[in-house]
């Protein structure tokens, strides 16, 4: 099983994602969990944090999409543009279009508002998304 996490700018949200879900997924368990950044910088904060793969840019994420089982991040990874413009609309429609279920962060950014209450803080989101993708993974053994 292949779970991407895709993130830009700094990775900070792609680094907490990867290092939460490191915590519950052990590296022998088969499952790989790669970094996919919009930039380098990203990428290398995502690997830190204990990704067992990563990659940079769009041909990457475009390609990598199409593989993945899982892929997780901040909203903004399926907006062409968003990021200040590091995530492509070749990247947002890759990763749209493809077939692993999407867990995405909820952040009323890249002028998409989320139309629900959002009081929880971005960390609170995060262990959701890790409690989601242990569910999902979960459905696929039995």
């Amino acid at each position: 099983m292949l779970i991407s996490v895709i993130d830009g700018q700094g990775g900070g949200i792609g680094k907490s994602i990867v290092s939460k879900l490191r915590k519950q997924i052990p590296k022998d368990s088969g499952i790989t969990i790669c970094a996919l950044g919009t930039n380098s910088t990203a990428t290398n904060n995502m690997i830190k944090a204990g990704a067992d793969i990563g990659a940079t840019g769009q041909n990457a994420i475009v390609r990598t999409a199409r593989e993945s089982h899982i892929i997780l991040g901040p909203m903004a990874i399926v907006a062409a543009n968003s990021m200040l413009g590091e995530l492509t609309p070749a990247m947002a429609l890759a990763v749209s279009s493809c077939s692993a279920r999407k867990i995405l962060i909820p952040l009323n950014r890249c002028n998409i508002t989320i139309a629900a209450e959002l009081n929880s803080t971005t960390e609170v989101y995060i262990d959701y998304s890790i409690k989601l993708v242990s569910q999902y993974i979960d459905q696929l053994k039995l």
